[in-house]
Formats: C-alpha cells, structure tokens, sequence
C-alpha cells in the first residue's frame, strides 16, 4: 500500500498527476480513512506505470483511458486501436517529412540569397502582395 506520495514516487511522477489521473477516471482515489492517508493499493502504480509507458508511445488519455478498459477484451479490439495509432503517427511522420524537405529548401535559398532587402523566408511566409511592416 502507499500513500500519495510515495505512489507518485514510485511511478516517478508528480503528486499532482496523479490526482489530476483520478480527476480523469483512469485510477481510481481510495476512501479516506477517519485518521490518516487514503492508502493507494499495488495495482494503482501498476496501472499508472501503464499509462505513463502508453504516453511515450504517444497514446493520448482518451485512448488509454479506452485501451484500459479493453485490457479485459478481445486483444483484436487493442490491435485496432494500436494500429490506428500507427496510421496517425505514419501521417504524421510524412507531414514532418514534408515540413523539413521545405525548411531545407528554404534555408538554402536564404543561404545563397544575394539580395540584401530580401529574406526568402519571409517571402515565403507572408501572404503575395502583403508586407509585415
């Protein structure tokens, strides 16, 4: 059993995560007890080591909120959700892909711009016909 305190540390997270995790549904907060601290069982740091290992794999709350409660299911129904994840994150990834080809591209023509009056990269960010001042 821990307190409060010793589960956050134990999970090496803050006091306040795992309040605002109880605030969310996705552990649950003991009774307090007429003296003393309300007593977190064994399974509370499991499952909070859970959802922090989930995050890092960039599944949001919500998400983990629902994997946890497929944990008891069909592993079909995680594999989905796992591979909708997937999808997201290769979408991202490629958008990241284009993102950095256009920075390459636009730092480059900055690097060879000759034109003292002129930074491609702002011509490229402001609007055609527009001026910042």
């Amino acid at each position: 059993m821990y307190t409060i305190s010793q589960l956050a540390r134990s999970a090496g997270v803050n006091v306040e995560t795992i309040r605002y995790y109880e605030r969310q549904e996705l552990i649950e907060q003991p009774k307090k007890p007429i003296q003393g601290y309300r007593q977190y069982p064994e399974e509370t740091l499991t499952k909070v080591q859970f959802i922090k290992r989930a995050q890092r794999l960039g599944f949001t709350l919500n998400e983990i909120d629902a994997l946890i409660r497929l944990s008891s299911e069909s592993c079909h129904e995680v594999q989905y959700l796992a591979q909708h994840k997937l999808k997201t994150v290769q979408t991202k990834i490629k958008d990241l892909k284009r993102l950095e080809k256009s920075l390459k591209q636009l730092i480059s023509s900055c690097q060879s711009n000759t034109d003292s009056d002129s930074c491609p990269i702002i011509d490229f960010l402001v609007p055609l016909g527009r001026h910042l001042s």
